[in-house]
């Protein structure tokens, strides 16, 4: 378990997005939400994605997207609460990966503090266009 590292990109619209297995990405998502007080609609709606995988993939290259993007609620978006932006789900042979682009609204500080709970050595990419 030591050694594990994983990378914070944030874009020129400040999502920050990581790159985990489908098991881990449920982990940090499940702590995010712990670590905030609140479960968004968004993040129920990225957990039954993630826990149907293959059916929400098969979608996903069916219809030639890149990106699955969870419904979020009104409410939430109006509160600010909103956490997942947007996923692409991974197939590399058996192992599934996830990559979740996270609101805007969720801080950089937040992410390295869970990951690192985690147990990740976190480092951080800014991306220029």
């Amino acid at each position: 378990m030591a050694n594990r590292e994983v990378l914070i990109e944030v874009d020129m619209g400040k999502y920050k997005s990581v790159e985990l297995s489908v098991e881990e990405a449920e982990k940090l998502l499940s702590k995010i939400t712990e670590t905030l007080g609140f479960e968004s609609n968004d993040v129920n709606e990225t957990f039954r994605i993630l826990r149907n995988f293959d059916v929400f993939y098969d979608t996903m290259r069916k219809k030639f997207k890149d990106y699955l993007a969870p419904s979020k609620s009104m409410n939430d978006m109006i509160r600010g609460t909103v956490v997942v932006d947007r996923l692409r789900l991974i197939k590399e042979g058996d192992t599934r990966k996830v990559r979740i682009v996270f609101d805007r609204r969720i801080s950089e500080d937040l992410l390295m503090e869970v990951l690192s709970e985690l147990g990740y050595k976190v480092s951080i990419k800014k991306l220029k266009f």
